[in-house]
């Protein structure tokens, strides 16, 4: 069956340095190709008009996402930039790298803001909360912390894992954020307080693990080569994402 997609969806990270944008199944993808090393991530701003991207050559790029023409360079890591992603009002973006920090950035003039520092180890991954104010980062020193996103102050540790934290992200309602980490579990954590609330266990290294848009459920991916989605008040695996051993 013929398949279309009016909207931009979808991101394909290539591994010739590049990323597509595609608009529709039948047209040829829009690439944006000037980093000199691998894209670790893709993400639209919040009114689709551009792209910023994150790579081991240590650098942010923003991107028209009409044209494919850079925009920005975002330079100041001296690591490998692991993720970026904009605010919730495009203005800022927010960088995570090997070089154990995560940096905020002007979308504008591509200006560094902030230098969130604190961490020990390569930060994962770095987010905003829903409206903007803080950041929530996650490390290779087992942490994940959340930040003031307009002084720079940490302000939560989140403590309580026993390896490598490779994710964490806010719930719709900035209330709670959830991690995922190699010590095989996703955590929910109160956002104000830093207490653990709830514990996903997985049977391997979970790589990420975000809320559903209620903040009901939330889906993990692992290394044990499955997907789950959780209920959040039971702690009960509702669905597995799994290849059939049949299939394989």
């Amino acid at each position: 069956m013929k398949k279309t997609l009016k909207t931009i969806v979808t991101f394909v990270l290539v591994l010739i340095l590049g990323v597509w944008i595609i608009n529709n199944f039948n047209d040829k993808p829009l690439v944006f190709k000037v980093h000199t090393s691998n894209v670790n991530s893709a993400s639209f701003s919040p009114d689709g008009k551009k792209v910023v991207t994150a790579s081991y050559d240590k650098t942010a790029r923003i991107w028209n996402a009409k044209t494919g023409k850079e925009l920005l360079q975002l330079k100041g890591h001296i690591g490998n930039v692991n993720s970026a992603s904009f605010s919730p009002d495009g203005k800022t973006v927010v960088t995570a790298s090997y070089d154990n920090t995560a940096r905020i950035w002007d979308a504008e003039t591509g200006k560094e803001l902030i230098l969130l520092e604190g961490h020990t180890a390569e930060v994962n991954s770095a987010s905003f909360s829903p409206d903007g104010k803080t950041a929530v980062t996650a490390s290779d020193d087992n942490t994940a912390r959340i930040w003031d996103a307009e002084t720079g102050k940490e302000l939560i540790l989140l403590e309580g894992h026993t390896d490598n934290v490779s994710s964490a992200s806010f719930s719709l309602d900035g209330k709670t954020a959830v991690t995922a980490s190699w010590d095989e579990t996703a955590r929910i954590w109160d956002a104000e307080t830093g207490r653990e609330l709830v514990q996903l266990r997985h049977t391997y290294n979970v790589y990420s693990a975000s809320f559903s848009p209620d903040g009901k459920k939330v889906v993990t991916a692992s290394w044990d080569k499955t997907a789950r989605i959780w209920d959040v008040e039971s702690r009960i695996a509702i669905a597995f994402i799994e290849k059939r051993q049949a299939e394989e």
